[in-house]
């Protein structure tokens, strides 16, 4: 009987997909990323070459087509922190796709599109055996499916544009994503040129206005964007008396102009 589990499991191993054991490689992507974005200010933000990828290109469809290669069932039995990681990368690498197809005709993402129809619902990405937008992956999926509740990945996705927070520089993988979120999520609200106190008001990024209700879903007992804030106050260099307006809720918060140019190196 040993010996015929054995068997079994040794055949197991051999003849079925890798991806229904194991998270996806996202090796080639990591690659890219590390030869073609440039980090500015230890990261706070960053900026891609995309002339540079735009001559890598095949590497970067070899990549997207192992996506896609993926089956909704082999990812549904990974970890959600490795599921979480490959539709972030899936977003990241997709962006860029669209970008090349129009690069360096263009000064902005939303340049690409039609008078009704926004880039990020062009239905051109494909994964899990059907064509999906940009939008379906983070609004559909990463918020949609509701298993994930993490805010934080607004500071990862990234929408080719300055005033979206960077796009880090390397692969996310899901036994490091915790770090990587985090650090994101910092970097972020360090930087002063996107958040920063004045006058007695918090002036922050926009993220935090259209994304409102996902800072107030109880993410590790945090209900409202104050409270994030609140968590995040030493990157946003407030002081204990504007922490405890914040706390209170006695601090007004305004929220910038997005700055939707092509977050490019020329």
């Amino acid at each position: 009987m040993s010996n015929k589990f054995t068997l079994l499991l040794t055949f197991i191993t051999w003849f079925l997909p890798v991806s229904l054991f194991a998270a996806f490689d996202h090796s080639e992507w990591n690659s890219l990323l590390q030869q073609h974005v440039i980090e500015i200010n230890e990261g706070q933000a960053t900026q891609v070459n995309y002339a540079a990828m735009l001559a890598d290109r095949v590497r970067l469809q070899s990549y997207l087509d192992g996506l896609a290669e993926v089956q909704r069932s082999s990812f549904d039995n990974w970890s959600e922190t490795d599921q979480l990681a490959f539709l972030i990368n899936a977003y990241n690498a997709w962006t860029i796709e669209l970008v090349l197809t129009e690069y360096p005709e263009l000064d902005s993402i939303r340049e690409i599109g039609f008078l009704f129809s926004s880039p990020w619902r062009r239905k051109f990405v494909s994964l899990f055996g059907e064509q999906v937008s940009l939008d379906d992956i983070e609004h559909g999926m990463i918020r949609g499916w509701e298993r994930y509740n993490e805010p934080r990945i607004h500071f990862a996705v990234n929408c080719a544009a300055i005033g979206c927070p960077a796009l880090r520089a390397e692969a996310y993988e899901g036994n490091r994503l915790e770090e990587q979120l985090e650090d994101n999520t910092r970097l972020f609200l360090s930087d002063r040129g996107r958040n920063y106190f004045s006058d007695g008001r918090l002036y922050v990024s926009s993220i935090f206005n259209w994304y409102q209700e996902d800072f107030e879903r109880g993410w590790i007992g945090i209900d409202s964007v104050d409270e994030f804030m609140s968590r995040y106050s030493e990157s946003l260099g407030l002081d204990l008396d504007t922490i405890a307006a914040l706390n209170g809720g006695r601090l007004s918060i305004r929220y910038l102009r997005y700055d939707w140019e092509l977050n490019r190196t020329d």
